[in-house]
């Protein structure tokens, strides 16, 4: 069983940045494909980004590419999602999603999930 955390939510103005956190348990985290997905109320959940086991390939969407950087430490069982140059449209809650798979976009591809955290972005 995987468990995932979110972490670094928050509030921020237009062209701020945060950095999202995604702790995993268990010791198979260099074996899951990690993906990073949003939502906002009475929206299907949207892919933002998603990295492979070992960090080798990663794919964005066309909406935050340039802007925002996944990344992840095996060591360490963390993934993150850097984003920059926020926009009011980016604001969502932001979940964490792992799978033993290959990199998918589609979130019902993914078997483990967060609880999400919440970005907000002002204008």
């Amino acid at each position: 069983q995987v468990q995932l955390v979110e972490s670094g939510g928050g509030l921020v103005q237009a062209g701020g940045s945060l950095r999202l956190s995604c702790a995993a348990s268990g010791r198979t985290f260099s074996s899951l494909t990690m993906g990073w997905f949003r939502q906002v109320p009475g929206k299907e959940r949207e892919f933002v980004s998603a990295i492979s086991r070992i960090g080798g390939s990663t794919y964005y969407a066309d909406s935050v590419k340039g802007r925002f950087t996944i990344s992840r430490d095996n060591a360490k069982n963390m993934g993150y999602l850097q984003m920059n140059s926020l926009k009011p449209e980016d604001t969502a809650v932001y979940y964490c999603a792992a799978d033993y798979g290959i990199l998918r976009t589609n979130p019902l591809a993914y078997d483990y999930w967060g609880q999400g955290t919440q970005v907000t972005v002002s204008s």
